[in-house]
């Protein structure tokens, strides 16, 4: 698609919140359509993304207080947790509850990355690398401006 070109100033003066909302719509709408291709969610795509990162790391309730502030939608994590080890994907420790992906939960999440790669390759078209790092810059300190954390997560 081809974007009109505006002049400096009116670009400046163009509503933040407007267009980093419009941006947000799309671009989760994209990658929330890609998981539910897998019956996943953004939850279960962090659940096991995290429990693949740190195997044994993470339990129920550091992972509840990890990704609760990232969901949108209300979605029940002990139920996420629960839906996940029920297809014999994500396993719990007897003992600490640390979780740790199967085999199996390891293939749909390389499965759904790729299909989340595809939607970010997507909303990259036409971005120049530094802007794109430019933008994220801006977005953390327009973040950190409104009293919200600006930080890469840990």
């Amino acid at each position: 698609m081809t974007l009109k070109e505006y002049p400096h100033e009116v670009l400046a003066a163009q509503p933040i919140g407007a267009w980093t909302g419009e941006a947000y719509r799309r671009v989760v709408g994209a990658l929330r359509e890609q998981l539910a291709v897998e019956s996943l969610t953004q939850p279960h795509w962090w659940t096991l993304n995290h429990a693949a990162g740190a195997p044994g790391r993470w339990n129920r309730t550091t992972l509840v207080e990890r990704l609760a502030r990232h969901d949108d939608l209300g979605i029940d994590l002990d139920g996420v947790f629960d839906d996940l080890a029920a297809r014999g994907w994500l396993l719990e420790d007897e003992t600490t509850g640390g979780m740790s992906l199967t085999e199996d939960g390891e293939a749909a999440r390389l499965r759904a990355r790729e299909r989340n790669h595809r939607v970010l390759r997507q909303a990259h078209e036409g971005v120049d690398e530094a802007d794109f790092v430019t933008t994220v810059n801006v977005l953390r300190r327009i973040t950190a401006n409104m009293g919200g954390d600006g930080n890469l997560p840990d």
